[in-house]
């Protein structure tokens, strides 16, 4: 690939993508991904037992402000106007799955948006656990986040 080939690279350096042009359309995506706790600290968030507090609702803010902080964390990612966000949890015996949907009218997707999202929820509920998850020499031998993905992507 030359230079000449790169979206966001040009001779005087990096740049966002004019997109001014396009049509703003309904857009939306969905991103998921799994983080993977012991049994006991499932255990604990489902009866409310984690001293941080609600673990859930706490990582479901989290992604939230995630989504709408996008752009402020990835550098080329164009800020967006974003029109609704779902945050859903599945809880496992060894696992919490997030998803996170993202819905906007604009000129250019939302999939970075869902990714953070996810991403984010997940780390929070490790960061909320992390005290409970720890073995005796303070590490994290079976805490794991895995499978981050955009699950669905519509332009309509």
């Amino acid at each position: 690939m030359s230079g000449k080939d790169f979206t966001h690279l040009t001779s005087k350096g990096v740049h966002m993508v004019e997109v001014g042009e396009k049509p703003s359309i309904k857009r939306s995506a969905t991103a998921s991904g799994r983080i993977f706790l012991n049994p006991q600290t499932i255990d604990l968030i489902q009866n409310q037992e984690i001293k941080k507090g609600n673990v859930l609702t706490t990582s479901q803010i989290a992604a939230i402000n995630a989504v709408k902080n996008t752009s402020n964390m990835i550098p080329l990612c164009h800020p967006l106007s974003i029109t609704g966000i779902e945050v859903d949890f599945e809880v496992e015996k060894e696992s919490i799955w997030t998803s996170v949907s993202v819905k906007c009218a604009g000129k250019t997707g939302v999939e970075m948006e869902a990714l953070t999202g996810a991403s984010v929820a997940l780390l929070t509920i490790w960061d909320m656990v992390k005290s409970v998850e720890k073995d005796d020499n303070g590490q994290y031998p079976t805490t794991r986040i895995e499978e981050i993905k955009v699950t669905e992507k519509i332009k309509e």
